[in-house]
């Protein structure tokens, strides 16, 4: 498998690529409704696929953010 990782944002459709391997396509798994792990023929990861990818992304932020800010308030409130 060689290095080619790389991302491609497709911004008329809204979805987020992450290329690990050029490697063909020989299956994929639905992460979730809008999450797919693309295959090679051995069953490896060579791809993601986030659908929707800025409503995806904005949610991963705001959660991550307001993970922090608990915690923050908790170990300050300490």
């Amino acid at each position: 498998m060689s290095n080619t990782a790389r991302m491609n944002y497709f911004e008329k459709e809204d979805v987020l690529h992450l290329v690990i391997s050029d490697e063909p396509e020989f299956g994929s798994v639905e992460l979730s409704p809008n999450i797919t792990a693309e295959l090679n023929e051995a069953g490896e990861l060579i791809g993601v696929e986030i659908l929707s990818a800025s409503t995806f992304i904005r949610d991963v932020i705001l959660e991550s953010a307001q993970g922090k800010l608990l915690g923050f308030s908790r170990t300050s409130a300490s």
